[in-house]
């Protein structure tokens, strides 16, 4: 798979066609603007890309309107940067303010809308957060109660599941640099060597492949097999009969890939050989499942069908895959419950588990873009038997 580099960043084209495509829906939803105030969706209509969204200390909001280009009601600190993306209404405030972290100013754009009785959307469903004060959020709703407030989850959810060419090609490069980076896994991940160590050597061997961030990474390793797959490393050293599996977050330009990888350290045993095989052929099964039209349910009982000769339950995580872009896991779910049709140019992450062995588990991975036909892999395939290091 090419590491060959995409441009960073996007056109003003691009942000234009994703605020038109919400204006569009806000009309049909009978919306004057929808407000947004978490890192993906500011960043998805506006560019604004920074690290500094890890501190919780301060508030940013996004205003997109029914008309026109997005308002920007942010700290003073990331005025800037925010002038440096295709947004030019930028309302800032000195911040940390206790008890007005931007409240006014939004009180102020908003007020007009308020004395119209006009409805306006945040995202309110599944996979969304309230990030400012619930004391300023219960303040702006009692100060503004002309405004009808409503769910824009399925707005939001609409636009962000499937993927520009543009944004596509980030989460190939990003993906290949993940698959590169695996494939390295047997140069530092021999018998004796410490698990810490072994994470520490995949974080720098992405960031040689070009990386910005390996922003998670988790995994384990046990005798056989491993027992959950969401732990920080261990001290412990590998040995011969222990499976490993590294799961890792790697990004590029504010686009992630999310895969991981099983080995056998030493020699292959049967029970792990066993379920290595039967994720391979679930995964196999879910890539043949996955055409525009059908749904994610559909997806899921295409996997689950082949586990379900193996799985003893263990390795239940409550869904086989999910959605995958800005953020690690992003909607919809491979599951049961979700009847989410598959579109083209989704990004879906497929992800069978099974349990085993009494107690341990296994996972495998990958990544794939819907084409019109089709699945289309992101990730270099993992080999169908359990490789041994």
């Amino acid at each position: 798979m090419s590491l060959e580099t995409p441009r960073r960043g996007f056109t003003d084209d691009e942000f234009t066609s994703r605020t038109h495509k919400a204006q569009r829906l806000m009309a049909e939803q009978g919306l004057s603007g929808v407000l947004l105030m978490t890192e993906p969706e500011v960043r998805y209509f506006s560019g604004f890309l920074t690290p500094f969204w890890l501190s919780p200390t301060r508030s940013w909001f996004l205003f997109v309107p029914a008309d026109g280009k997005p308002i920007a009601v942010i700290p003073t600190i990331g005025a800037v940067l925010m002038q440096k993306t295709w947004v030019d209404d930028i309302r800032t405030w000195n911040s940390p303010a206790t008890g007005n972290d931007g409240v006014d100013l939004l009180i102020d754009l908003l007020s007009p809308l308020a004395s119209k009785r006009a409805r306006v959307g945040v995202p309110m469903g599944p996979e969304t957060a309230l990030r400012m004060p619930v004391g300023d959020w219960e303040r702006l709703k009692a100060t503004l109660q002309g405004i009808e407030i409503v769910d824009a989850t399925g707005l939001i959810r609409a636009l962000r599941m499937v993927k520009s060419s543009a944004e596509i090609a980030k989460l190939a490069h990003v993906c290949a640099i993940g698959s590169a980076t695996f494939a390295c896994v047997p140069d530092f991940a021999q018998v004796g060597r410490p698990l810490e160590q072994v994470f520490r050597s995949f974080r720098h061997a992405a960031l040689e492949f070009g990386a910005d961030d390996v922003p998670f990474l988790a995994g384990s390793a046990g005798p056989g097999g491993y027992e959950d797959i969401i732990s920080p490393p261990s001290r412990a050293s590998l040995r011969i009969g222990d499976i490993l599996m590294l799961d890792s977050g790697v990004t590029w330009d504010g686009y992630f890939c999310d895969f991981d990888r099983n080995f056998a350290i030493g020699r292959r045993n049967d029970l792990p050989r066993r379920a290595h095989d039967t994720l391979w052929r679930a995964t196999e099964a879910g890539i043949e499942a996955v055409r525009p039209g059908r749904t994610c349910r559909d997806i899921f009982y295409a996997m689950q069908r082949v586990i379900e000769g193996m799985d003893d339950g263990i390795g239940d995580v409550g869904r086989l895959g999910h959605g995958l872009g800005m953020q690690l896991t992003e909607w919809p779910s491979i599951a049961p419950f979700d009847d989410t049709l598959i579109e083209e140019n989704m990004v879906l992450t497929l992800e069978p588990s099974l349990g085993y062995a009494n107690g341990l588990m296994m996972v495998h991975e990958e990544v794939v873009v819907v084409r019109s036909r089709g699945a289309e892999l992101l990730t270099d395939r993992a080999t169908p038997e359990l490789p041994v290091i």
